[in-house]
């Protein structure tokens, strides 16, 4: 049945606000401070293919439209009114979850005995055990390090609590109180999807609804293939990196190459590393994953903005994602900060498009999502109180014609940040400093934005501090067309004090009263010249606190004086060429000895090799390169001679695990 134009599009407005009324419900009766204040959940209507037909627009993490729930409902057999499905679990769902403090939650719903929908809700919980409070370390080498694994199971019963997994669930938690709180609100969504669409279906009729499922998700899929036709047909590729495995071992390369043809476009991520002993890993199962896709779809719904929202945008999207990767890891591989690989996907996506898309793509944004989390002993009893402070990001790039949004980046969802109020009041810290990082935001025509920064004070001894997810310290978020990269990344203890420590990336950090902890987030890149920027826009960056004088200077080339500009001194400035690169010296050092082309070699190497022995023929190899060049590298140059010879070894070792002779 093909619904008429107006009917498809009453409808579709309806199934679209019926899922927000179900976002809404979940977060005013949620428990925790990720739930109700920084909206780390979201609710859909999922078709009796198990694909989401209705989605959210302006409410909860905008990235998962993707997703299947196909498996997990097939996992626990027949269904009957009043039943919900639980699970977390990356592999028995093939990703539905994607780390285990996302509770997956599915409710069918019926009409007249069969089932005509599934309201589905995910949260994000405060903990579900594991070796550190909030469960996820980037340190874990596996997923059962990571907290309690709940296969698709029933946790309601006919509308009847199923007291033996509550039970089970509560006691593998730190937060049980809190975790089943939020559980109680996701099922008080599903309860508000099943009326509205006992409503719905009331008011048009079972086959009209039925048929909307249908009907929705294939015009999503012809109105996203109409956007990718507006893309020069061609296969274009872009590699990026995280800066290591979870604050040790080496860069973690992430390779792509995406070919369009006449509407449809398909992403081919061979030369990506090895999956790694470290949280980072993406569980996409090879399909097209949110986590894989999530640029395409913000690409389609930026060009054509009343697109609906719904599986059929990745109706066009294949994706080839070698198995045992980065991005399609085999059980049991950690996943628990997965969203530092999946922020880095963006990233890479931005720079494959932008090679066709010049003037709409952005530059790289700040390339991290940090959620920072507090463990202290709760206020009242035992147990500990564990809760996000905030979730820390960077800027996003710059592109043509527009600045990067400062202090914010929704490149894989759109939490919003937590009130100082309410963290005060719900933990023990003080706030000292909340507000944008001057000087972070990339150089360009166009500035990247800035980073966020955070200075706050720990009020109570025995506290951990957790900062998961933290990237671009080493590899700068890169520029584009001209522009130059954002800022690092920075954590400090006690700044500004004789005992100042500089920590990098953090598993758990204790820290007693009166300890200040100051993290400084990334900037986006910045696009085209620095020298090509209104220096008046310059002049008003100053005024807002974004750009000191001295950065107008060094990286704009405009002067001031006394705050006007001076034309003279800002002429002679801009009459060199702007000093640095788009990807930063550190990339540029990286790429002079690995270069693009001889990494893919190396990779295709690794994956002809069992999958057991891949991580350790690659530490091998990297060690005998690194070996040549400067205990530092790349944050330390090499000269040509170290270049040269490393370069020799690499050449060397991908000729020993070819099989080949060395030569």
């Amino acid at each position: 049945m093909k619904l008429d134009p107006v009917t498809l599009e009453i409808l579709g407005n309806k199934v679209t606000a019926l899922t927000e009324e179900m976002c809404l419900t979940l977060q005013r009766t949620g428990r925790t401070l990720y739930v109700k204040e920084t909206a780390d959940f979201a609710c859909a209507l999922a078709g009796l293919d198990g694909r989401f037909f209705a989605y959210p627009r302006g409410i909860g993490v905008s990235g998962f439209v993707g997703l299947d729930c196909r498996t997990t409902i097939d996992a626990v057999g027949p269904l009957e009114p009043g039943d919900v499905i639980l699970t977390n679990d990356p592999y028995r769902s093939r990703g539905l979850a994607t780390h285990l403090p996302d509770l997956q939650v599915i409710e069918p719903y019926f009409h007249d005995g069969h089932i005509v929908a599934y309201g589905w809700a995910f949260l994000h919980a405060s903990d579900v055990g594991g070796k550190v409070p909030s469960s996820i370390s980037p340190t874990n080498s596996d997923i059962f390090q990571e907290g309690l694994q709940i296969p698709p199971l029933k946790l309601m019963r006919a509308g009847k609590m199923n007291a033996d997994v509550a039970l089970l669930f509560q006691a593998n938690s730190r937060t049980p109180d809190a975790n089943m709180g939020d559980l109680r609100a996701m099922l008080a969504a599903l309860a508000a999807g099943r009326r509205r669409v006992a409503q719905t279906i009331t008011q048009h009729g079972a086959q009209a609804w039925l048929a909307a499922q249908h009907d929705l998700v294939e015009y999503a899929g012809r109105r996203a293939a109409a956007v990718l036709r507006q893309i020069p047909d061609g296969t274009y590729r872009f590699s990026d990196y995280l800066d290591d495995e979870a604050g040790q071992g080496l860069p973690v390369r992430l390779a792509l190459a995406i070919t369009l043809d006449d509407g449809a476009i398909h992403l081919d991520f061979t030369g990506t590393d090895p999956q790694v002993a470290a949280a980072i890993n993406i569980p996409s199962h090879g399909q097209p994953h949110a986590w894989l896709t999530l640029r395409i779809l913000s690409l389609v719904c930026t060009l054509d903005k009343s697109v609906p929202l719904n599986a059929g945008l990745l109706r066009p999207i294949s994706v080839t994602a070698p198995e045992g990767s980065l991005v399609n890891p085999t059980a049991p591989a950690a996943v628990g900060v997965r969203h530092a690989a999946a922020v880095r996907v963006n990233d890479t996506l931005n720079g494959v498009l932008g090679q066709a898309l010049t003037q709409t793509m952005p530059a790289a944004s700040g390339g991290t999502i940090i959620p920072v989390v507090v463990a202290e002993p709760a206020r009242h009893g035992g147990g500990q109180n564990v809760q996000v402070i905030e979730p820390m990001v960077g800027g996003t790039g710059a592109r043509w014609g527009r600045d990067g949004a400062d202090g914010r980046d929704s490149s894989i969802s759109n939490l919003a940040n937590n009130p100082v109020e309410t963290v005060e009041a719900e933990t023990g810290v003080e706030i000292e400093h909340y507000g944008l990082r001057p000087d972070s935001g990339g150089p360009g025509q166009w500035r990247g934005g800035c980073g966020q920064e955070i200075r706050f004070r720990i009020l109570h001894d025995d506290t951990l501090v957790l900062a998961r997810g933290m990237e671009r310290l080493k590899f700068r978020p890169w520029g584009a067309h001209g522009g130059r990269p954002g800022r690092s990344a920075q954590l400090i203890l006690n700044p500004g004090t004789a005992h100042a420590r500089e920590l990098g990336k953090i598993d758990t950090l204790p820290v007693i009263a009166g300890d200040v902890i100051a993290l400084f987030t990334p900037g986006g890149g910045g696009w085209g010249s620095p020298h090509d920027r209104d220096p008046q826009a310059v002049l008003l960056d100053i005024a807002r606190g974004l750009i000191t004088v001295d950065s107008a200077r060094r990286d704009y080339g405009v002067a001031t004086v006394e705050g006007a500009l001076d034309a003279q001194a800002t002429a002679q400035l801009r009459a060199t060429a702007p000093a640095g690169s788009e990807r930063g010296p550190e990339r540029d050092t990286w790429d002079a000895v690995f270069a693009p082309d001889l990494l893919d070699r190396f990779n295709a190497a690794l994956f002809a090799l069992p999958a057991p022995t891949r991580a350790r023929r690659r530490k091998q190899a990297y060690a005998e390169v690194l070996a040549l060049l400067p205990a530092d590298f790349p944050r330390t140059g090499a000269d040509a001679a170290a270049v040269s010879a490393a370069r020799a070894q690499l050449h060397a070792a991908i000729d020993t695990l070819s099989g080949a002779p060395a030569v």
